[in-house]
């Protein structure tokens, strides 16, 4: 190996471990301080930059894990920046100190213009800071002791690079390599916000008004069709957050302003000491692809909204309610769903317990029919009664539809595509549903055949899904199944395919079955 490309080496590495100190004590300095991680801080410019087709495609194919993905792939452009900078330095190192400076103020950039959880400007930025600093400061030594370009000098008596310190350039490179994992580790160890204890010890009193008993025959007796009730750990989860925050209940606060006659200024312990409501109610994420997973039913506490909203007084003209989450994330309501009977509430507990932190602990936005980009704000901090003309809200923005109705719809969970069975009796089982209207029938149509009613569960509301099972005859050989739901309105569900963008997909679900 040559002398200039070991030195190209060493300042490549160099580059990597200044950047990777940087980095890891940023990362530290934001979990001491609560600021803005300098990564995730990135990251979240990125999801809010990003077109709607690549969020689309997020959502549809990556699922749960777009997040880590999203993280892991800023680590991987950040190592590569550092690498080729560190390289560059080995004969231009002005210009590598350079491109250190503009990576750091990149991450500034993102903390100082985007949504974040911090509680100041100094919290929000210093983490940045600390990156920038260190970050520099690292690529300036590990030039200064790695020595001049073999073309700038003349190579020394040991073929080495003349002015180059292996012992400093070695004691730095590892210096920093261990600042960098430490500071890192170190992140990690330090608790973020409040923790399950304290989600737990929020105790919730018992409801005024009950959710009624489940009826019999809710549930469908066969083995893989969707629980009734979802788990909050299998419950879905999309949002645009990098890190899930962790909001001290004994702070939080929820402000109710705008086209109102009085401005509230709630606690949890205001919300808490009100009339509670318990009810059923299925949600729906409009990024759900027809037969998705991002679909779930919970037993959900908390107040109405539109008792709140008769105590502040709503004026006269106001059409929507804009609401925000911790992140800044904006949301529009349309008021009248807000008002008009639903159980619109200010959730605080699901399925029997506080809120989890990832569905919006202390108090998040339930209002059923709607599409969660509408209607379910998560860590819900702010309540502005305005009008749709005076504000556009982060989704929207991003060319999605100004009110979304919840379509309906059905899906097929047993059996699973491309399953084996076997010929004679078979079972299909799933859900179906059309929140607000109710689902009133379930048809199967097995390959081109006629559509055959299929035999529903009993309906617990017109807010839940609806279990459905169909028995049919299977016969050797590859067979499609497609399903198809009526509301109660009479309304028959499309067959007309659409995406999600911009208000919700449509079409008919089916699952190929091999029968031997």
């Amino acid at each position: 190996m040559s002398t200039t490309t070991r030195h190209r080496i060493r300042a490549a590495l160099g580059g990597f471990v200044a950047a990777a100190a940087g980095l890891g004590l940023g990362e530290l300095v934001a979990a001491l301080a609560g600021g803005t991680s300098p990564v995730v801080g990135v990251g979240t410019q990125l999801i809010d930059l990003a077109p709607g087709p690549a969020k689309d495609w997020a959502v549809k194919n990556l699922g749960t894990a777009d997040k880590p993905i999203l993280v892991g792939g800023v680590l991987v452009a950040v190592a590569v920046f550092a690498l080729v900078a560190g390289a560059i330095g080995a004969s231009r190192p002005r210009l590598a100190v350079g491109l250190t400076v503009c990576l750091g103020l990149l991450a500034i950039l993102a903390a100082a213009t985007g949504r974040t959880l911090a509680a100041s400007p100094l919290t929000r930025l210093l983490p940045a800071v600390v990156t920038l600093i260190i970050a520099t400061g690292g690529m300036i030594l590990i030039l200064r002791y790695l020595g001049r370009s073999p073309s700038q000098a003349p190579a020394g008596p040991a073929g080495e690079v003349q002015g180059f310190d292996r012992r400093r350039f070695l004691a730095t490179a590892m210096s920093l390599g261990v600042a960098g994992g430490a500071g890192l580790l170190g992140s990690r160890l330090v608790p973020g916000g409040v923790d399950q204890a304290t989600r737990m010890g929020v105790k919730i009193p018992a409801p005024g008004s009950p959710a009624r008993a489940l009826p019999a025959g809710v549930t469908a007796d066969v083995a893989g069709v969707s629980r009734f009730m979802t788990p909050n750990k299998s419950f879905y989860r999309v949002d645009t957050l990098l890190t899930v925050p962790k909001v001290d209940p004994r702070n939080w606060e929820l402000r109710i302003h705008g086209m109102v006659d009085r401005e509230l200024r709630l606690s949890l312990a205001d919300l808490l000491d009100r009339r509670l409501v318990e009810r059923d109610i299925t949600l729906t994420c409009v990024s759900n692809e027809v037969g998705g997973p991002y679909v779930g039913n919970a037993r959900w506490i908390g107040v109405p909204i539109a008792e709140i909203l008769r105590e502040a007084g709503v004026r006269d003209g106001a059409d929507a309610v804009k609401s925000t989450s911790v992140d800044g994330l904006t949301i529009g309501t349309p008021l009248k769903a807000l008002t008009d009977g639903r159980d619109a509430i200010l959730a605080v507990a699901m399925n029997g317990e506080p809120l989890p932190f990832e569905h919006g602990f202390p108090v998040r936005m339930v209002v059923p029919g709607l599409y969660g980009y509408v209607s379910a704000t998560k860590w819900i901090v702010d309540f502005e009664v305005t009008r749709f003309a005076d504000f556009s809200a982060y989704w929207t923005d991003r060319g999605w539809s100004v009110e979304a109705p919840i379509k309906t719809a059905s899906r097929i969970d047993v059996p699973k595509g491309f399953a084996t069975i076997k010929a004679g009796p078979a079972v299909a089982a799933g859900v179906a549903w059309a929140q607000r209207r109710g689902i009133s029938k379930v048809e199967v149509q097995v390959d081109d055949g006629p559509w055959q009613a299929a035999r529903l569960a009993a309906e617990d509301s017109i807010d839940t899904w609806r279990q459905w099972t169909f028995r049919w005859d299977a016969k050797p050989g590859n067979h499609k199944l497609t399903v198809r739901a009526t509301d109660r309105d009479g309304q028959l569900q499309t067959a007309d395919r659409a995406a999600p963008r911009p208000n919700g997909s449509s079409g008919l679900h089916n699952t190929i079955v091999m029968v031997e």
